[in-house]
């Protein structure tokens, strides 16, 4: 029983993720994956700003949301969220770079909830006319990200705003009616993600997403289904959950266009990972763990993989596939035409540590 007599209670309806589902196939008439768009248009309920491109984001990491990410993501119209801490003078030096090749419909600055920092993204945002923004905090649930994500769309009335993250379809409704035109849906289903662990907090991810699309489309927002994702069939069943944008982190680490240290280690080239809340990030970003918290990340060394390219043709292919599997015709039909069904192992497992 807490301060105001009320007693815990136990949810006893199934919750759900990703590895506890197959969507199954049904009949189609389409003979070709080339005959699938993944290409989507979306108008935002705050902003009033219309997009189009293919839903799927790299995630505002080390290693994920570089600007080498965005710049080859862009040529497939996908979505990147650059790492917070790059400065005015950085973001510039990018742009004037990458002048040819620069499309500000593609890439988002990312901010916390400081004040400060939010007057330099401000600042890059109206010195480059970006029309994105990614406020970003592990906890969504505070009346003062509310307040913030309020203030941002009075500052930029025209911004299309990423606001998260969340697991429930009430703060979802909460923060679109604050101001947010996209709200990030996942807490702690990443790879090297450890809140789940540390705090005991989070939410079976298919469950949220699907929970989280219902009420944003409510409202007509939108959603990112962000984390948890290991392979191009979790990003299918996402999309197929009602997700209009799909985060990813580990399955885009790893590449040339990420940056960081390939190393040799027993024979096969690995390059560091690991999570933004993790000690790693927080000595690099913010001179150590502060004395009042822990780290809710972990620092792990993934095989080098590359470039990103092969990665992105391999993944929008599988999830052509998948669409062609439920006879959807396009990206925006398949969740129309998805059914889950709940198993106990998505595959045959024999061979995959198979070297």
């Amino acid at each position: 029983m807490n301060k105001q007599g009320v007693l815990m209670r136990i949810d006893n309806e199934i919750k759900l993720d990703y590895k506890d589902v197959l969507i199954r196939p049904k009949r189609s008439i389409l003979k070709s994956r080339s005959q699938v768009s993944l290409s989507r248009t979306y108008t935002f309920r705050n902003s009033q700003q219309s997009w189009t491109g293919v839903p799927i984001m790299a995630a505002n990491m080390d290693g994920v949301g570089t600007f080498g990410i965005a710049k080859a993501l862009s040529t497939h119209s996908m979505f990147t969220c650059v790492v917070k801490h790059h400065g005015p003078d950085e973001w510039i030096r990018t742009k004037s770079l990458n002048i040819d090749s620069w499309n500000p419909e593609f890439i988002a600055v990312s901010v916390g909830t400081n004040l400060d920092d939010w007057q330099v993204s401000k600042g890059i945002i109206k010195a480059l006319k970006l029309k994105w923004v990614c406020i970003d905090i592990a906890n969504g649930y505070s009346e003062h990200f509310v307040d913030f994500v309020r203030m941002v769309r009075t500052d930029l009335p025209k911004i299309n705003i990423i606001a998260g993250n969340v697991v429930t379809a009430d703060m979802t409704q909460e923060l679109i009616l604050a101001g947010a035109d996209v709200v990030k849906v996942g807490i702690g289903p990443g790879s090297v993600c450890t809140t789940r662990i540390q705090t005991g907090v989070g939410y079976p991810q298919l469950s949220a997403v699907i929970e989280c699309a219902d009420a944003a489309h409510g409202l007509g927002g939108h959603i990112i289904a962000d984390g948890g994702c290991t392979c191009p069939g979790d990003v299918a069943k996402a999309f197929g959950a009602g997700a209009d944008f799909v985060m990813l982190g580990g399955m885009l680490a790893g590449h040339d266009e990420g940056g960081g240290t390939v190393i040799e280690k027993d024979g096969q080239k690995k390059i560091q990972f690991y999570g933004m809340s993790s000690d790693t990030a927080m000595n690099k970003h913010s001179g150590g763990v502060a004395n009042y918290r822990s780290s809710e990340g972990r620092t792990v060394e993934i095989s080098y993989k590359g470039s990103v390219h092969e990665t992105i043709r391999d993944l929008l292919g599988g999830l052509r596939s998948t669409c062609t599997y439920v006879g959807a015709p396009t990206l925006k039909q398949l969740s129309k035409c998805t059914t889950f069904i709940r198993c106990t192992q998505q595959f045959n497992s024999v061979f995959v540590n198979n070297k």
